[in-house]
């Protein structure tokens, strides 16, 4: 099949703004990597008029899928983790075209993952564990027993993901695999929630007594980008503020339950500052300087 695509990604190719062209095959059937397709063939480029733009085709009884995105847009899923399965592609796929060493750079740099990078990563991640965690508990106390071993399911990912980022790797689709070697304490909390068979509800409590260790043993790192930020000025800081701080617009929905977590547990303080309405404060956040 991939004779019959070279004619469409040599014309790619031919283009000034075509940065890279990767090919990614299917190894097992129903692959998510490439969404069952047989071939995917991955385009960056530079100034595209739409930032994703996709193609499918078809030939007898397989498909292939053609991506052109934009580098900026690929920028954002790499440093977001918004579009996991791309990572695998930019490390594993096959570089059929790549100007001026672009695509091995970015392999180059991947596989490096900038410092920085890693703390907003790895406080992305912790911003996501806290609230599947705090929606998980909150259900467990209402004896909604499976809504809370949905969320906390997704908290130990979240927390996989957190420890693959720690140790200097990106979170690829089998994150598991990753963390079983890298962390098997927390591949054994996922393995005794989904395999025990212990009552769910003796799952879930046992599961969160070990999280609570876990969550505040990555304390320091989780909060480290977002602590680093805060600090940037000596003033507290209006939840309005950070909103519009282009460092933390990331954190999105999950940045006040962060925030909250994060006063409870002393790391950030609270100052109130009068406002017209008598007995109603503002409410402003800084870092706890004793730290």
């Amino acid at each position: 099949m991939e004779d019959l695509l070279r004619p469409i990604y040599q014309e790619k190719a031919s283009h000034k703004n075509t940065l890279g062209i990767l090919m990614i095959e299917k190894v097992v059937q129903h692959s998510p990597v490439t969404d069952t397709f047989n071939i995917v063939l991955f385009v960056i480029v530079q100034n595209a008029e739409h930032p994703v733009f996709i193609k499918h085709y078809a030939f007898h009884d397989q498909k292939a899928a053609l991506h052109i995105v934009d580098e900026q847009k690929v920028r954002e899923w790499i440093l977001y983790g918004s579009n996991r399965k791309v990572i695998d592609w930019l490390l594993n796929g096959k570089i059929l075209f790549d100007r001026n060493e672009y695509i091995s750079n970015l392999r180059k740099e991947l596989l490096e993952f900038p410092k920085e990078n890693r703390k907003l990563k790895m406080g992305l991640e912790f911003a996501k564990l806290i609230r599947r965690y705090m929606e998980g508990r909150s259900f467990f106390e209402k004896e909604q027993f499976l809504d809370a071993y949905n969320h906390v399911l997704h908290a130990l990912h979240h927390l996989a993901r957190l420890s693959v980022i720690e140790h200097g790797f990106y979170p690829e689709v089998t994150v598991w695999n990753q963390v079983k070697n890298i962390e098997p304490q927390i591949y054994k909390l996922y393995e005794e929630l989904i395999e025990s068979e212990e009552p769910l509800y003796k799952r879930l409590e046992l599961l969160f007594l070990a999280s609570d260790f876990l969550i505040h043993s990555k304390l320091d790192v989780g909060a480290s980008h977002l602590i680093s930020v805060l600090e940037t000025k000596n003033e507290p800081w209006s939840i309005f503020d950070m909103y519009r701080h282009h460092e933390l617009e990331a954190y999105s929905i999950d940045l006040v339950i962060m925030l909250e977590f994060l006063v409870e547990k002393n790391v950030l303080s609270i100052e109130t500052v009068h406002t017209k309405g008598q007995g109603i404060y503002h409410r402003y956040y800084f870092v706890e300087k004793n730290l």
